[in-house]
């Protein structure tokens, strides 16, 4: 755990270095883009400078991720990306991208202002939780942005939104509906209701979201635990869909595949998503990489937390 915390300490230094002496950006501008103080960009400078790192070249072994992160920013056309290193020999696509999630949030929440925190649910999202550190955000709301399962895992959006809030000290508001509303209910008088429309009213109030993506296979836990039947699946791909984000299926160029389930699913539209101001897509895995990259064409995300593996698959295949 202590190693763990000495690397992500340098590879937080190599990356303020290699903003400010080969981007050229100013202490200030590194600040906001990594949502940290000047201060801290300033010690992590000098910190540099202490260990030997700031030469005629930045020495560290973090700087090959710093340059896919930046490469792979430019290819999806992102504001940021962050690379979490994964375990090559023993693949976990949630857990080291969770963790990443985790040291993100725990120090861009210092600087961010937010009030309101969209999340969907997932593994991956739990995971995040896991490593988050306590803290106290009292003024913070954390709200469910789809309808949940019958089934009680932990990483369903009740339990996902009720961890966040658990370890951040905050509120939330849960969606307490299905994802998909059962055949020959109305929709419009079953949202009518007020504990809903409040609800949803919140969607477009809201300054950042916090997302996860999924193929159409047994992996996904929408695909497993949440379809209706194992025909919409077979239907689903049939229509060129290749994935979710917010229980809303995506073809290869982003575009909505439409079927009954569209009109039947109690959540976010993507719409109201991709006129979030910070939206964060949490995936990685060889199997997510179209369904990134859908989302990516689509506008849902302004941030993408990832794996190296799945950042290759994603420039390799650009």
């Amino acid at each position: 755990m202590l190693k763990e915390k000495e690397d992500e300490a340098i590879s937080f230094v190599s990356e303020v270095c290699w903003h400010y002496y080969v981007n050229g950006m100013t202490q200030a501008e590194i600040g906001k883009s990594l949502g940290v103080t000047r201060l801290r960009v300033n010690q992590a400078i000098q910190k540099a400078k202490a260990l030997g790192m700031v030469k005629v070249q930045i020495e560290s072994p973090f700087l090959p991720r710093v340059e896919m992160q930046n490469a792979l920013r430019e290819t999806l056309g992102l504001e940021q990306v962050l690379i979490a290193p994964a375990n090559r020999d023993n693949y976990d696509f949630h857990t080291p991208v969770g963790a990443a999630l985790a040291s993100f949030l725990s120090r861009h929440l210092e600087t961010a202002g937010w009030r309101r925190i969209g999340v969907s649910w997932g593994m991956t999202l739990q995971c995040a939780i896991a490593h988050m550190a306590r803290q106290e955000c009292p003024d913070l709301e954390i709200i469910s942005m789809i309808g949940g399962t019958t089934k009680g895992a932990v990483f369903n959006s009740f339990g996902i939104a009720s961890g966040f809030a658990e370890r951040l000290g905050a509120s939330y508001s849960l969606l307490a509906a299905p994802i998909f509303l059962s055949e020959g209910i109305d929709r419009e008088a079953f949202l009518g209701q007020e504990i809903f429309r409040e609800h949803l009213g919140k969607f477009g109030t809201l300054d950042a979201a916090i997302l996860t993506a999924s193929d159409i296979s047994a992996r996904s836990y929408l695909v497993s635990s949440g379809l209706p039947s194992q025909a919409h699946a077979e239907q689903l791909v049939e229509l060129g869909a290749i994935g979710d984000v917010v229980g809303r299926f995506l073809d290869a160029e982003g575009r909505n595949v439409s079927n009954d389930l569209d009109d039947r699913t109690i959540g976010i539209t993507l719409e109201t998503l991709a006129a979030i101001p910070e939206k964060i897509l949490v995936a990685a895995g060889p199997h997510k990489v179209n369904v990134i990259r859908a989302a990516a064409k689509r506008g849902l995300m302004s941030m993408l937390v990832t794996d190296d593996v799945t950042a290759e698959l994603l420039l390799r295949d650009a």
